[in-house]
């Protein structure tokens, strides 16, 4: 058999594996194992596995997931979530459908010191969810906005995800934090202007609320200080040159930290809570990164990596065709996976192929960072879409009373406007890469 085949069925049998409900991590360790004993034999796999793990999981720079994790979990316990959606309010909640429009902006600014999408929107979904219901808002609306806005964690940096894509891909986490700014912002501008014309095409669901006093607007705005303090000093120390990423992820978790037992937030009870939820997240990372790093050696041993970029390539398509075929392939398996099992299982796979692609005349460096906001973007989707959109069941647990198939219906008019953005992207590469002078 060629590798390529070899390849095709190790990935069948990851589809089995995960249709039998099986953790995507040992899906695609069990899928790899048996795929390396097949092609290299039992002796070798044995070999690897005494050594792999540490070898994976002593990398330096993956330090900086568990820091960036934990900063989210102080960040939830000091109530910055509740200060960034309160601030959003008091300035545009009186506007049709403006509510909905804090939370999504609140979303963003928690994103900038959290890094996971989850987290967002579990966190944003306890503070916004009843004030949103208590001031007219329909379930539908209500959540559909929320479990939109939780996909900004991943795209406003820091991100996770993007730390992962960096390490895979040899690339700088500093460049692409920077190269995610703009795509983030487009985003969040993006939901808005959806919230805005639902609002005025269907009122009731997004009703307007009371104007706020410029009294309380300021001070609802004095109460983020710590979140645009923590934010300037993690992602300015990066790109100032004082700290590397994991340093700075180190600061920020030391600054919410303080920022948490100052509100009283972070008690005993709570600290552990933090590092409880901190470990368990961490585990299951480290866990999907042992299970992809089984299934891509195996992968590099068949020569499918290489066999599937000649063979791509060798068909001569222009290449923005193989770019968009490479999202279809995103937004297909986003349906049954998460955003992390996608980047660790696909970019081993499409990353030569890109490369070996001329778009636009972009160098190296350009066109790895680009296609890295590209995949971001894309998995990102993942997150909202049925039958695993795990940021709608998130929300949904929360409003039991709101049927699932009503919040996946008012993400579509989302999903319109994340398209839009990756098209608009795709054609026009500087939107990413302008901020880098790349």
């Amino acid at each position: 058999m060629t590798g390529i085949e070899w390849g095709a069925l190790m990935f069948g049998l990851m589809l089995l594996l995960l249709a039998a409900r099986m953790h995507i991590g040992m899906a695609m360790l069990l899928a790899g194992s048996v795929g390396y004993v097949m092609v290299a034999g039992v002796g070798p796999l044995m070999s690897y596995f005494k050594t792999g793990a540490y070898a994976r999981f002593s990398v330096y720079d993956l330090s900086v997931v568990p820091l960036f994790l934990l900063m989210g979990q102080f960040a939830t316990q000091g109530g910055l979530s509740r200060a960034l959606f309160q601030a959003g309010n008091t300035f545009i909640g009186h506007w049709r459908g403006g509510m909905a429009m804090a939370g999504v902006t609140a979303c963003a600014g928690f994103g900038a010191i959290c890094g996971s999408s989850l987290a967002t929107a579990a966190t944003m979904g306890q503070v916004a969810l009843p004030e949103l219901k208590a001031h007219g808002y329909s379930g539908r609306f209500a959540t559909a906005t929320l479990a939109v806005g939780g996909t900004l964690g991943i795209l406003i940096p820091p991100s996770v995800p993007l730390v992962i894509y960096a390490i895979l891909t040899e690339q700088n986490i500093a460049k692409l934090f920077l190269a995610a700014f703009v795509p983030g912002i487009l985003a969040a501008l993006g939901y808005v202007v959806v919230i805005s014309l639902v609002a005025r095409l269907s009122p009731s669901d997004a009703p307007a609320g009371p104007r706020h006093a410029w009294s309380e607007r300021l001070r609802a705005l004095i109460d983020t200080w710590p979140v645009l303090l923590i934010f300037l000093v993690v992602i300015g120390g990066i790109y100032g040159g004082l700290f590397t990423p994991t340093e700075a992820a180190a600061i920020g978790c030391v600054a919410t930290a303080v920022v948490a037992w100052r509100s009283g937030g972070l008690d005993k009870k709570g600290f552990l809570a933090c590092m409880y939820g901190t470990a368990g997240a961490t585990g299951m990372i480290f866990l999907i990164l042992l299970g992809a790093d089984i299934l891509n050696i195996f992968l590099a041993l068949s020569q499918m990596n290489t066999e599937l970029a000649k063979w791509v390539l060798g068909l001569q398509l222009p290449p923005l065709l193989v770019i968009f075929l490479i999202i279809f392939i995103y937004l297909v398996l986003g349906c049954i996976m998460d955003s992390l099992s996608m980047i660790l299982l696909t970019i081993p796979i499409f990353f030569p192929i890109v490369m070996g692609l001329d778009i636009g005349g972009l160098g190296t460096e350009g066109k790895a960072i680009w296609f890295g906001i590209i995949v971001l973007m894309v998995v990102e989707i993942g997150l909202i879409t049925p039958p695993v959109g795990m940021n709608v069941f998130i929300i949904n647990s929360m409003a039991k009373d709101v049927p699932m198939k009503d919040t996946f219906k008012f993400v579509i008019p989302f999903l319109a406007s994340d398209l839009l953005r990756i098209v608009v992207i795709v054609f026009v590469p500087s939107i990413v890469l302008f901020v880098l002078k790349i």
